[in-house]
């Protein structure tokens, strides 16, 4: 039997695309909503797949980065100019192979986020709380949102 939970963030996040013939290619931004989808085999010791307070705290920071940030690609034009205005730590994030579009960004939520389930890893709430991820936890998926119609999905294999 295979148990599923599914936490989501929500970002406002800007990005342009190089490579599009259209209007995404100038700055704009979404209403990003990120699923992460986690398994496990069986519940812990709290019957649960994770807390969600777990996943949260294993993940929520990374995902915050994206908010009110833009997404760019380094050899984009705009890039020197957006750095130059609002400074390295101005939530520029840069994008060295690809442009930034959600596929991309989906995955790089994915790489992330299943390097940081490793189990047994402990957390430490804002209380001072541990929450433990449990051996066995696996990532399924990420879908991103970029709009209430479109999304894109890494899904493990």
């Amino acid at each position: 039997m295979v148990y599923r939970i599914c936490k989501q963030f929500e970002v406002e996040s800007g990005h342009l695309l190089s490579k599009h013939a259209e209007r995404c290619r100038f700055p704009h931004g979404h209403s990003r909503r990120v699923e992460v989808v986690v398994e496990a085999n069986a519940l812990d010791e709290h019957d649960m797949v994770v807390d969600f307070k777990a996943l949260k705290l294993a993940v929520g920071e990374f995902i915050d980065r994206y908010d009110h940030a833009m997404c760019i690609h380094v050899d984009h034009p705009l890039y020197a100019d957006m750095v130059r205005c609002y400074g390295e730590e101005g939530r520029i994030i840069a994008y060295q192979q690809q442009d930034p579009t959600t596929e991309v960004m989906a995955r790089e939520m994915f790489d992330y986020i299943a390097a940081q389930l490793e189990g047994g890893r402990v957390l430490r709430g804002e209380s001072g709380n541990e929450y433990r991820l449990p051996a066995g936890l696996k990532l399924r998926r990420v879908r991103l949102w970029e709009t209430s119609s479109s999304w894109a999905e890494v899904e493990a294999d």
